[in-house]
């Protein structure tokens, strides 16, 4: 078990050191858009974001270090797949809208709005990675609890994130978010 532990840890630290990679992106992103004269919506929920993402992180391990749970193959592995996946899928989204990208709802006035990469296909692609990564990443290594106590507040904090982004567009400004 502790060698299972061990990787499931580095897997972790590799999800946070990406996660303050996105938020070096958007600062710079936020820099550009604000240039252009972006204004910011949804400011309220913000910090509540950061702080359910940093739980996740934070549940991962803790879950695992006190219910001492067990790698178990038959979930862990399709579970890590579905990591990567969402991994995947959140940096497609972010090369896809390039400098528009941002985890603040940021809208740019007379900016057209994206309609490649994935979100050809949804208009909120990047949730699906979120959904999916807060799902698998704890259930990579049977934290239950934690994938049940993100999915269930993420679901909330995504209602109310995705209604001030569709309102953002409805106004005609393009947000670029996250």
């Amino acid at each position: 078990m502790r060698r299972s532990v061990g990787w499931y840890v580095a897997l972790v630290a590799a999800v946070s050191v990406e996660r303050v990679a996105e938020l070096v992106v958007a600062r710079r992103h936020q820099k550009w858009a604000m240039a252009r004269g972006a204004v910011e919506s949804g400011r309220g929920h913000y910090p509540v974001m950061v702080a359910l993402h940093t739980g996740l992180l934070v549940g991962c391990l803790a879950e695992t270090h006190w219910r001492r749970t067990r790698f178990n193959p038959s979930v862990g592995y399709p579970m890590v797949a579905a990591v990567v996946a969402a991994q995947g899928l959140r940096w497609w989204c972010i090369t896809t809208l390039g400098p528009q990208w941002n985890t603040r709802v940021l809208v740019i006035p007379d900016v057209p709005l994206v309609t490649g990469g994935p979100y050809r296909w949804l208009r909120h692609p990047n949730y699906v990675a979120v959904v999916t990564e807060g799902l698998a990443l704890p259930l990579v290594h049977s934290a239950g609890v934690t994938a049940t106590t993100f999915s269930i507040l993420d679901a909330a904090l995504l209602t109310v994130r995705i209604r001030t982004e569709n309102r953002a567009l409805a106004a005609g400004g393009r947000p670029h978010t996250a």
